[in-house]
């Protein structure tokens, strides 16, 4: 069950606003969320749904970690679109569970290459262990778009600076909307064409082998000055030396880590999205809404 400290009293006098949050889900549904009852499609069905189900061919699977796989997977549909942060419901032949999972690829990658990527850690959880032990290359599922925790801004919209803060495989959705924000880098042109503002990645994990996607999201921050990573890990205290990475800081990300990224970004135009666990999503909300982000713009994904 959600036990929040919503309300609290924070430091040095600062009330926290109280929630609820804008995002995927709302308060009344949390204890819900949280009980341990009903299946993927029932925790959420308040949410947005599109009405296509598409098939999808698996292309490719690789490991990303010894706990996490990567599938591509081809969708020969037009019609079959997403944004960045959504997920999609899962559907396995002959495995009545169906499955939720965030997709870790961008839609320009869907719209130009037929491509979506997902990265599913292994667990009992059916359609996980499915992925993780008989899922083949050209393994036939279905799949259909759900969630409004997403980035999708227009052109015209005023520009936003981005925190985005991700907790273990919740870097999924978070690593989406960093490559369509490189998209919309690429993209530029016209007067009109939405502007990213700066963007911020904290990403903690328990050791850097589940540090997903890192690579190739140093790569993005290279090419986009404006985009920047910052690691952690929660359960390592020994590296390799040298690395190839730059070393990730030892422990959580905290109140003082997330105060000096904000004052580097704009603070009357900053959204925060959040995806990890339900206690860190908790205490990062917590921390933000004490340093003075209005809770209309701390956005997360919270429902498994």
């Amino acid at each position: 069950m959600f036990v929040g400290r919503l309300g609290q009293a924070c430091s040095r006098g600062t009330k926290a606003r109280r929630w609820p949050f804008v995002s995927c889900c709302c308060l009344p549904r949390m204890a819900k969320l949280h009980s341990g009852k009903g299946d993927h499609l029932d925790r959420t069905k308040e949410n947005t749904r599109q009405q296509i189900l598409t098939e999808a061919v698996v292309e490719s699977i690789c490991d990303l970690s010894p706990t996490v796989k990567s599938l591509s997977l081809r969708v020969n549909n037009e019609d079959f679109s997403f944004k960045a942060g959504q997920w999609v419901d899962f559907f396995i032949p002959a495995i009545k569970t169906v499955g939720g999972y965030s997709m870790s690829s961008a839609p320009h990658k869907l719209q130009q290459q037929g491509i979506l990527q997902l990265a599913i850690k292994f667990s009992q959880h059916p359609p996980a262990k499915w992925v993780h032990t008989q899922c083949q290359v050209g393994s036939k599922v279905r799949m259909r778009v759900g969630g409004d925790f997403n980035f999708d801004p227009q052109d015209g919209d005023q520009s936003k600076d981005l925190l985005l803060i991700a907790g273990g495989v919740g870097i999924n959705p978070l690593y989406s909307i960093v490559q369509h924000v490189v998209d919309l880098h690429r993209l530029q042109g016209s007067e009109t064409a939405y502007k990213p503002g700066r963007t911020v990645l904290l990403y903690s994990a328990r050791d850097e082998g589940e540090l997903l996607f890192r690579e190739q999201i140093l790569r993005l921050c290279q090419e986009v000055p404006g985009i920047s990573l910052q690691c952690f890990v929660t359960q390592q205290q020994d590296f390799k030396n040298p690395s190839q990475f730059p070393r990730p800081k030892v422990g959580r990300i905290t109140q003082e880590v997330l105060k000096a990224e904000l004052s580097g970004l704009h603070g009357d135009h900053i959204l925060s999205y959040i995806c990890g666990p339900p206690p860190m999503i908790e205490s990062m909300a917590d921390h933000l809404s004490c340093l003075g982000v209005d809770s209309a713009d701390i956005k997360f994904e919270k429902w498994w």
